[in-house]
């Protein structure tokens, strides 16, 4: 571990944490050397466990000790917590920065591999980093077995969709379409059924679904649901039931997060007698 003090926020090196609530500038950055960000001890460590190489780490002094076990011989810059709240923007409450290197993408093809029964989450873009974190750390708790992201579907490896995730982005499996219109296809040939989650009552409750083979629960956008096009092709539409009460007073749905945890606990369900 090669430890060096930095004393000046503007200080070159320290380029990689450079104001990291500006989503456009880091998605440039980020993509362009190929990096996220990890925030906290405890993220951190789920990203080196999983493979992923650390390109450098930003702390204090008296947070290095938590993390010196597991950093081998990483560049470590440590500066005063002033310092790094303004490099990065805002006030680190949580100590430690890394820099990560990326893993190779992995192809659809291989997320939709494996053996049968699987059951995965497709998120049609949803842009709102936090919410794709919570759905990864959902799905990873409640035994989902791989996400498939359209095209512009935000990036699981933001560092906020990292940090809301609690680091869950490495423990699932994901992949990302390389084109929207023809996705549900892909799933078909790969003997998937694809399950559109819908708020309209009318469809089949989704804990009434047969659990049986193969199945893919589709997921839509934040404000407008699902594509048209995507609930005409799926072979089902289904919801989760809503308090009749609730109804009769407007609430009509659940929020996509909150919906996603709901609805991967019945995806999941009797899937472990089956294997």
């Amino acid at each position: 571990m090669e430890i060096v003090e930095v004393t000046d926020p503007a200080d070159p090196r320290l380029a990689d944490y450079t104001r990291l609530r500006d989503v456009e500038l880091r998605k440039s950055l980020e993509a362009e050397h190929g990096l996220f960000i990890a925030e906290g001890e405890k993220v951190i460590r789920r990203a080196i466990a999983t493979g992923h190489p650390v390109r450098s780490v930003l702390t204090t002094r008296r947070r290095l000790d938590a993390l010196a076990d597991v950093l081998g011989g990483a560049t470590v810059f440590v500066a005063a917590d002033d310092v790094i709240r303004d490099v990065a923007g805002f006030q680190v409450h949580r100590g430690a920065l890394a820099a990560m290197r990326r893993l190779p993408p992995l192809p659809l093809a291989d997320l939709l591999a494996g053996p049968s029964p699987r059951r995965i989450m497709v998120l049609e873009d949803l842009v709102d980093h936090g919410n794709v974190g919570a759905i990864f750390r959902s799905a990873a708790a409640l035994g989902v077995d791989g996400i498939a992201l359209s095209p512009r579907c935000a990036d699981p490896l933001y560092r906020r969709a990292v940090k809301v995730s609690m680091g869950a982005v490495f423990s699932i499996p994901y992949a990302r379409m390389g084109e929207w219109y023809e996705g549900l296809s892909r799933l078909r040939e790969a003997g998937y059924r694809t399950l559109a989650l819908t708020p309209d009552q009318k469809a089949t409750p989704l804990s009434g679904v047969e659990p049986t083979g193969r199945m893919a629960l589709l997921l839509g956008s934040e404000g407008d649901g699902l594509s048209s096009r995507w609930l005409e092709e799926a072979d089902e539409a289904v919801c989760i039931p809503m308090s009749p009460s609730a109804m009769a007073a407007g609430v009509d749905s659940l929020n996509v997060v909150a919906a996603a945890a709901v609805a991967a606990h019945d995806l999941v369900r009797h899937t472990a007698a089956q294997r």
